[in-house]
């Protein structure tokens, strides 16, 4: 298995040690202490170490909370090295359940985004690695449930990222009159064994990124710099907010950045002035350019 990625969350005390494959299908697990680890004998090596917590394994993640006896800095490299031997040497993340047809609770809670038509419903499971946006009913092939969404007459837009889903409304409704109807509809639906998005679509986007990664060598070294501060700084934001953020172009002769903004950030009324006081300064900043401006091709 491929070397893993550590990445932070908003709380401290958490680190998410994340793989490129998923490792749990449709599961989520905690682990309180190792009396609890009974099917994870990964997690039961873990509690070994005296400053963890608790356990969280989940798509393609293992999170870890720590007691405050340690700092991540010192001790998450280590932590992610034992975790990759464990799995190179054929240890068992998560024994098989024996009743694969038990309901799995999960818990979705509505978020507010910087855009107010738009409402991030955030799962307690992973639910996809690729960014999807879906305008219309007409395709949404890929995810039955993103179709069933769009049943509902107030559903404009919807866009999907790691454990949210991110619904754009039409002005005919206020959310106080929605958000418990569809975070009840998107609870029932994953516990009851739909499918979110189907396989293929990942793979197709897989295959996509590959060829964005061969395009990325034949950019020019400018086009690459913002590629990677909008990855890096740009983007871990946006997704918080309920969105994303994608490189188009850069026009060298105008030094104009264009952009895709999709989910909450799109037809968003504070996205103008994130893009030019935000992104734009910031890649100004950076790349030492005060010429360089940025558009949305979709804004």
């Amino acid at each position: 298995m491929s070397k893993l990625t550590i990445k932070e969350t908003q709380n401290p005390s958490i680190l998410k040690f994340e793989f490129e494959d998923f490792i749990t299908q449709n599961e989520s697990f905690e682990f309180k202490n190792i009396d609890e680890t009974k099917n994870s004998p990964l997690a039961q090596q873990l509690f070994y170490l005296p400053f963890v917590k608790t356990v969280y394994i989940s798509g393609n993640f293992i999170a870890i909370e720590r007691f405050s006896i340690v700092d991540w800095d010192d001790v998450k490299d280590a932590v992610a090295e034992q975790i990759e031997l464990f799995v190179a040497n054929g240890g068992t993340i998560i024994t098989p359940s024996e009743n694969k047809t038990q309901k799995q609770p999960i818990t979705v809670y509505g978020e507010t985004t910087p855009n107010p038509a738009a409402l991030k419903f955030v799962v307690s499971r992973m639910l996809t690695k690729t960014p999807v946006e879906f305008k219309n009913i007409d395709e949404t092939a890929s995810s039955p449930l993103a179709q069933e969404l769009f049943k509902f007459p107030y559903v404009k837009e919807i866009f999907m990222d790691e454990n949210y889903i991110s619904v754009t409304k039409y002005e005919i409704n206020d959310w106080q009159e929605i958000t418990l109807e569809l975070r009840t509809f998107i609870k029932q639906y994953i516990e009851n064994g739909g499918t979110v998005l189907d396989e293929s679509l990942i793979v197709a986007h897989k295959e996509l990124e590959n060829t964005k990664t061969e395009n990325f060598d034949n950019l020019d070294v400018t086009s690459q710099q913002i590629i990677n501060i909008l990855e890096e700084y740009v983007k871990p934001a946006v997704q918080a907010d309920g969105g994303n953020i994608a490189f188009e172009s850069y026009d060298e002769t105008t030094k104009t950045a264009k952009v895709i903004l999709q989910g909450a950030c799109s037809g968003c009324p504070s996205s103008t002035f994130t893009l030019k006081s935000g992104i734009e300064n910031m890649l100004k900043s950076m790349l030492n350019d005060d010429a360089i401006t940025v558009e949305a091709v979709n804004a």
